[in-house]
């Protein structure tokens, strides 16, 4: 009895070591899977900021030395080199600061509305697939669009106003989905608190949810901006292709050119010498400007949400 029961002791004993065994195995080879994981995603990343950094060196180091003050400020023309893009930059920022008048208001209010107002019925299901489905049109679609509404039937011409108004059809549906999803990723105890405090629905949303969802929100509007800076393919139907004004001129019946639009003329259709170069200085000057943009939209926004939610939120 004894001798089977030494027995039966060590039978066990080794099914434990061999079960310990393949636990170890199991929790190497979950560590090794772990780790290769790990190893793909760092190496995704960084094999995107290469590309990334590529670009932007390339670009940079082709435009750079194009860009003087005499190209920033200077007139464009057709066939004398060494011309500048002046009327095209001020018209790049003309036109989207219009285009973000006519869309931010619109966007911003259909987002709050449907996330916070808005119940769950085929309506607001039906709204919610319009703008998804208008999010996604190709530009070109948009651009003829504008041009048969605002250009021939509204009799706009080829205009700033024209190209502004179709291209907030271009920004709305991105900022009400940016809106919208936002303010859903708010706790809901932030509505119950202020609620619970005697805030009004109206007071909850500005004073609590909107200084809450204000880096979303802008962050949508940064990326939705640096779109519309090099959009082409609407402005081309709707602003036109040429510069009709000298500069200063806020007149938004006026023809409209932008640097994206130039980029695509002097390379397509122009017959000045050195397109190629002011094709590259455009870019660069384009990158700047967005890089820039983005970063004087992104400080204020954290500045504000400070001053709403107070000095020690994060």
């Amino acid at each position: 009895m004894e001798r089977y029961a030494e027995s039966e002791l060590n039978l066990e004993g080794k099914e434990t070591v061999l079960e310990m065994k393949r636990m170890v195995k199991k929790v190497t080879k979950a560590r090794l899977l772990d780790q290769l994981a790990r190893g793909i995603l760092w190496l995704s990343g960084a094999l995107i900021l290469g590309i990334l950094a590529a670009f932007l060196i390339y670009i940079l180091y082709k435009g750079l030395p194009v860009l003087t003050w005499n190209f920033l400020t200077g007139a464009s023309s057709d066939i004398r080199a060494g011309s500048g893009v002046g009327a095209q930059f001020f018209n790049s920022f003309y036109i989207l600061f219009l285009s973000m008048l006519f869309s931010l208001p619109v966007a911003i209010g259909g987002g709050i509305y449907l996330a916070e107002y808005a119940k769950n019925n085929r309506l607001t299901d039906l709204i919610r697939l319009s703008t998804e489905s208008l999010a996604t049109v190709p530009s070109i679609v948009l651009g003829l669009f504008g041009m048969i509404i605002f250009v021939n039937f509204f009799g706009m011409g080829f205009s700033i106003i024209g190209g502004a108004l179709t291209l907030s059809l271009l920004n709305i549906p991105v900022l009400v989905r940016v809106t919208e999803e936002t303010f859903r990723t708010v706790p809901s105890y932030y509505r119950e608190a202020s609620l619970a405090l005697g805030a009004t629905k109206w007071q909850t949303i500005w004073k609590v949810l909107l200084p809450t969802a204000l880096p979303g929100i802008v962050t949508g509007i940064t990326l939705t901006a640096g779109r519309a800076l090099g959009e082409s393919a609407i402005l081309i139907f709707t602003a036109g292709t040429t510069v009709s004004r000298q500069l200063p001129d806020f007149d938004v019946t006026a023809a409209g050119e932008t640097l994206a639009v130039h980029i695509w003329y002097v390379m397509a259709v122009g017959l000045v010498p050195d397109r190629v170069d002011i094709a590259n200085g455009i870019a660069a000057l384009l990158v700047i400007t967005i890089l820039l943009f983005n970063l004087c939209f992104m400080l204020p926004s954290r500045w504000f949400q400070r001053k709403m939610l107070g000095s020690n939120s994060r």
